[in-house]
């Protein structure tokens, strides 16, 4: 008989595919762990499984970018000016009024086009 030769097998679980080399802790409340820990076991996740696939595809939205921040400072000071024309309307007339509103009109319509863009 001869003796046939036998592959070596390796002990132990099998190597992943992909391997989570980086470590990234993150620390949180009792409170506010319970509520991942329960939100995890809802979806069948464990914890680490289910921060991974939050913040991996969870959609976040963002701030507001420096140029919506200065269209909004923009619409508050056309707020005060409204404001202002109100008061003008009842000291200077109506038709003193109506011009200075459709200034800011205009003004209104340009922010908005350039927010919607």
């Amino acid at each position: 008989m001869k003796h046939e030769e036998k592959k070596k097998r390796k002990a132990g679980r099998p190597a992943q595919v992909v391997k989570k080399e980086i470590n990234a802790s993150v620390r949180f409340s009792r409170a506010e762990y319970f509520i991942v820990k329960e939100k995890a076991a809802s979806c069948g996740f464990s914890v680490s499984n289910y921060i991974r696939k939050a913040s991996i595809y969870a959609t976040i939205t963002p701030r507001l970018t420096a140029e919506e921040q200065h269209f909004a400072r923009q619409l508050v000071g056309m707020t005060n000016n409204m404001n202002q024309m109100a008061k003008a309307c009842h000291r200077e007339g109506l038709f003193e009024t109506m011009i200075f509103f459709e200034n800011y009109r205009q003004q209104l319509n340009e922010i908005i086009k350039k927010l919607k863009s």
